[in-house]
Formats: C-alpha cells, structure tokens, sequence
C-alpha cells in the first residue's frame, strides 16, 4: 500500500515552524518511515515544478506555516490547496497572521519607505527599491509582490485544520500528523488543541484572582515577579484568560505571561477584545485622567493584545486597499 504524500511550505514566517517540525527528534524518524515527504523546499530540493506535475489532490496532507504577504505566497497556498487534500494551518502565522500581520497597522507604502529609505540602518542615498520587473539586454526577472494586506491561511484559499502556536509544540505536531496517519481526524474546521483556556493548564491558576482591581500594570522586565502568583495578580498583563491551552503554560512555567501565540478558544470571537474589554473592567480609578495613567501602562496595546491575532481580528483592513 502506497505511503501517504505529505507536503511542508513555509511562507511569510521566521522559520520556528520548520523547527518544530525537526524537535520531533527522534520521532520525525517514525513520520519519515511513514510517509512520503513530496515537497519541503527548506530541507530538501524540490521544485514548484514539481508540485505543478502532480495531479491534482495527490497529496496526503499539506502542512503551510507563515501568513500570506505576496503574490508568490498566494499563488503557492493555492496551488498547494489545489494539490492537496487536507491543508493544515500550521502555526500562529497560518492560523491567525501572526507576528507578520501587526503590519497592517500600516501601508505598504509605509512599510517599504522604512525598510528601505528610513530606517537607522539603512544607506541608501539613491532611494532604490526592487521592482517587481526588470529587463536589461533582452532578459527580464521578476520578484513577488507586496500585498497592502498580510493574511492569514484561510483568509486565501480553504483550510480543513489548524495547528496553534509561536511554534506549535511537538506535542501537537505529533497529535495532527498521528491522526492524520490514523485516520482520526476531527471535524473540518478543528483546532488541533484542547479547546480550554490556557489558565486550565497554568501552574499558577490557584492564585488567580476572582476580582481583580487594576491600579497599575507592570512590563515584565520592570519588576521582580513572584514565581508562584499569577501574573495578573502582581498588574502584569497576561493573554492566558483569553487564549487557547495546549502549550503545557510553556511561558508561564519558564516565568513570563502567555502573550496569546495558541489564539482564542471557540467560544471567543476576538482575542484581543475579550482580554482588552476584561482588563479595562477592572481598572479600579474611575475617573478619565486617573484611568489613562493606569493604561500608560500598556504602551503598545495592539501588540500587547493582538501579537498574533491583528490579521484575523475586528480590525483588520480590505485586502488590496491602499491606506496612506
């Protein structure tokens, strides 16, 4: 009987989900043994060529990390569906925008005006860019090009699951290709991990408090927290209320607040709304000015709240609408 054809492509993304896919260690043996690796460009010399020659849905399963930036990414994420018969999202990047998509809070034109005009680094007196198309003595070359829109996975093409996580732990890595070999899949549409908030598996949750009175936050590097207490306790902001488990409190049992990589549980609309509308509930001045010196204590609140979340939030823009 003919292995099953699995496939791993890596778009718009740092690279940790490759990785995780090696801290198999020793497992990746038996997923090697069991399958028929078809395409994985980051370790092994394959060919879009390659992938456009299969017919159509011959592949087993495709597992895509990274959100979609260019017009390369998305031409990849469709041909890959169209090749594939299970795609997996494959971390925070694929699930949700990731880390990638805090760039909506900005134009392309911004971004690529900082990247290469502006920025402290940056020497570049002739204020050249890449084109997306250069010809010189009869032969021409062309590169991607930006989206004025990150997006995650299934905001291109159709998704069947999704592997959470800033990477996705090995653990859960194992859990989506076993039941995939297994043929145990849940419903369409699942999230491969439990569907609890992350304080279910916080060492901490025992002194989680039931009202909370915010009269400060605190950055964690601005203060010496106690390695037992919750971290919302001691005015240090933490995503675990309103993010989903699975993790093992990777953060938090190595002393830092969850900052939302597994994204919402799927009874939360929108991650970073329930945990900002949450907290600004308790801040405990009520008047205008006294709130706002609470607040001044989060001074990135989209990063803070939508880490990872911004491309699939309430907030997010129009595909190709140009934002000056």
């Amino acid at each position: 009987m003919p292995k099953p054809k699995v496939a791993f492509y890596w778009c718009a993304s740092c690279g940790g989900c490759e990785e995780a896919v090696v801290d198999l260690a020793e497992d990746i043996l038996g997923v090697v043994e069991a399958v028929d690796i078809v395409f994985w460009p980051c370790a092994m010399d394959f060919k879009k060529a390659d992938v456009e020659a299969m017919p159509d849905q011959s592949i087993t399963a495709t597992l895509l990390n990274g959100a979609i930036r260019t017009t390369e990414q998305e031409e990849m994420a469709r041909l890959l569906r169209r090749k594939s018969q299970f795609l997996i999202a494959y971390g925070a990047c694929a699930h949700l925008g990731g880390i990638p998509g805090l760039a909506n809070q900005f134009s392309r034109e911004q971004v690529l005006r900082y990247v290469y005009e502006e920025s402290p680094s940056t020497v570049n007196e002739t204020r050249q860019r890449p084109q997306v198309k250069f010809a010189e003595h009869g032969r021409e070359v062309s590169l991607p090009q930006l989206h004025h829109v990150v997006r995650a996975l299934d905001q291109v093409v159709d998704v069947d699951y999704y592997v959470p996580g800033c990477p996705p732990t090995p653990a859960l890595t194992k859990a989506a290709v076993s039941a995939l070999l297994e043929n145990r899949l849940p419903p369409k549409g699942s999230v491969i991990a439990p569907d609890t908030a992350l304080c279910e598996e916080c060492p901490r949750k025992a002194t989680k408090p039931t009202n909370l009175a915010f009269t400060e936050f605190k950055r964690p590097h601005q203060v010496l927290m106690d390695p037992d207490t919750c971290f919302l306790a001691q005015g240090v902001v933490c995503m675990g209320p309103g993010t989903r488990s699975g993790c093992a409190a990777a953060c938090t049992v190595g002393g830092m607040p969850c900052t939302g990589c597994f994204g919402p549980t799927s009874r939360v609309r929108d991650q970073g709304l329930k945990m900002l509308s949450s907290l600004c509930a308790n801040v405990a001045p009520k008047e205008e000015g006294d709130i706002n010196k609470v607040l001044a204590g989060i001074p990135d609140p989209v990063g803070t709240f939508y880490r990872y979340g911004l491309a699939k939030s309430l907030l997010r823009r129009k595909v190709n609408l140009p934002v000056n």
